[in-house]
């Protein structure tokens, strides 16, 4: 009997230094609730506790945790549909707050950080919310900050996963680009047919004035030569007129001679039909011989 009962002695002794003996491992915190309250915090290595009045009611983890934000629908500031989601990256620093302070952190800080993506978004126009990631990543982790602090918990970032339109969003965009590339495409293509008309104008235009110009001057060379011509005559009759003076006769037969040389150059023409001559010819031949 004695040996029995000193056997139980001893295994109760052993179980006694078993429950009183805890291992923390690195990256962990226990917390310690003595008959039924939080007592203590127990950091990584060899820990003691009370057996039986103490016992570890939270395993906490202390590294970083990184939440998957599920994707969700948000409404722009312009009514455009859009799909975003996200990660958290989250450290516990206090453990005892983040297990007695809410019931599941995750869900919690899952949970705060969609509802502020929304409210962030949604203050937002389309073209800002798709091209201001960094300004959305600041804004959100500042919003949630203050309320994860107080479960003892810091968010180290959260990083805009995806942020998108939706699907008919998307189409509709498309349209939209469609469109406007087709508009643009026209404006040049009429811009072009302007600048093409302006330019055949210029040069119609230019080509009328180098015209104009050219005609301009040759109708100043052709003054020029009728006045050459006529101050030729002019001085060829002065000088005519000097030579013969108040006698006419010389005058009056060379003008008869060059007259009856006209007049057999016609007859002896291979192409004349007739002979002219003048009605007064013998008048003209007295008046050649001064009779």
């Amino acid at each position: 009997m004695v040996p029995v009962l000193t056997g139980i002695l001893m295994f109760l002794v052993l179980l006694t230094i078993f429950l009183g003996v805890r291992i923390v491992p690195q990256g962990y915190k226990y917390v310690v609730q003595r008959l039924g309250k939080y007592h203590a915090t127990l950091n990584p290595g060899l820990n003691f506790i009370v057996p039986y009045v103490d016992s570890i009611a939270y395993r906490v983890l202390t590294k970083d945790i990184s939440l998957d934000i599920p994707g969700q629908e948000v409404i722009t500031k312009d009514n455009a549909v859009i799909m975003t989601n996200a990660i958290a990256f989250i450290t516990i620093v206090d453990p005892p707050k983040a297990v007695y302070g809410i019931d599941n952190y995750r869900i919690a800080i899952t949970n705060l950080v969609q509802t502020s993506l929304r409210s962030i978004v949604g203050e937002m126009n389309l073209d800002d919310a798709l091209s201001s990631r960094d300004l959305i990543k600041a804004r959100l982790k500042e919003s949630i900050s203050d309320d994860v602090g107080a479960w003892g918990i810091v968010v180290k970032t959260v990083e805009i996963q995806d942020i998108k339109p939706s699907m008919t969003m998307q189409s509709a965009m498309e349209q939209q680009a469609a469109a406007e590339r087709t508009r643009r495409a026209t404006i040049s293509e009429a811009e072009g047919k302007k600048t093409a008309a302006i330019l055949t104008a210029e040069g119609a235009k230019e080509a009328a004035i180098r015209e104009a110009e050219g005609k301009l001057e040759a109708s100043k060379r052709d003054a020029e030569a009728k006045k050459i011509l006529a101050d030729a005559t002019r001085e060829a009759i002065e000088r005519v007129t000097a030579a013969i003076g108040s006698n006419q006769l010389p005058a009056t037969y060379l003008l008869g001679e060059q007259y009856v040389q006209a007049l057999h150059k016609m007859a002896v023409s291979g192409n004349a039909k007739t002979v002219l001559l003048p009605a007064d010819l013998l008048t003209a031949v007295r008046g050649l011989l001064g009779k």
